[in-house]
């Protein structure tokens, strides 16, 4: 794909060389120049790639956390699986006042609530992060630009050839055998160039005003989603940091109650 989309940009360029060369000619056999604006045209191009850059970004992106999330729901599953067997443990041996029986359950209790706040992160990628990203994808204001920008490519290809054949009928009108209606082919030929022109000059116009809005649409869009991601999994490591904080703390206080239970007990048997 890449192949073809590089060859289709020689074709284009191609194309724009051969017109400015015709559009020369115009002007050198004193026809009325076709007005065509390389500064314009250079931007559509580049807006184009640009645009076509940043669709294929949000892409990765979306590709992206559909694998993570997929991944997450997996290792979701096995922790939760693992949370529920230690507080089943915990629940089922309290009491006897087995600090690993505590411990477990600290355990099993803490992992089902940082898994929680994974799933809470899950859903924040998904509808916040990839779905508004899918909806730029697939949305009408991209694919109505470039529509655009395609239109205003082949208007212009109009205008090439169109000027081509006025150029044939003002050499031929030169020649005094030329009859009445050569005369009135050549303007209409001329007619239709101009008619071409200008629409190719209102195209090119709207072609641009589209494709600039879509490219602030783009870069605003996914910047803003890029930093809700990073949000999201910010507030989630800070959760999780909190709560195996709070999970170290609890066992270590039972391992050194435990700890020191044993130290008496050893005492006392001596």
């Amino acid at each position: 794909m890449e192949a073809i989309r590089k060859q289709a940009s020689k074709l284009r360029e191609q194309v724009a060389r051969q017109q400015q060369a015709v559009l020369k000619q115009l002007g050198h056999f004193g026809i009325e120049p076709v007005v065509v604006d390389e500064a314009e045209q250079m931007q559509l191009q580049n807006l184009y790639n640009s645009t076509r850059a940043a669709k294929h970004f949000q892409k990765d992106i979306v590709r992206g956390i559909e694998g993570f999330v997929s991944t997450s729901s997996k290792q979701m599953e096995i922790v939760r699986r693992m949370a529920e067997d230690c507080c089943k443990y915990g629940t089922e041996n309290q009491s006897t006042g087995s600090p690993l029986a505590r411990a477990a359950l600290y355990f099993g209790n803490s992992h089902s609530s940082m898994e929680k706040e994974r799933e809470t992160l899950l859903g924040v990628l998904c509808d916040q992060v990839s779905e508004p990203l899918r909806v730029l994808i697939t949305g009408a204001p991209l694919e109505d630009a470039r529509h655009l920008t395609h239109r205003y490519d082949r208007l212009r290809q109009e205008v090439e050839s169109q000027a081509a054949d006025v150029l044939r009928r003002q050499a031929k009108f030169r020649d005094p055998a030329t009859s009445a209606e050569s005369s009135m082919k050549l303007q209409s030929a001329e007619a239709k160039l101009s008619e071409l022109k200008n629409a190719m000059m209102v195209l090119g116009r709207e072609a641009t005003a589209a494709m600039l809005s879509v490219e602030a649409q783009q870069q605003r869009i996914t910047f803003q989603r890029l930093l809700t991601m990073v949000e999201a999994e910010r507030s989630y490591h800070q959760s999780v940091l909190a709560t195996l904080e709070k999970l170290y703390d609890e066992v270590c206080n039972h391992t050194s109650c435990f700890v020191f239970i044993l130290r008496q007990i050893m005492y006392c048997s001596s």
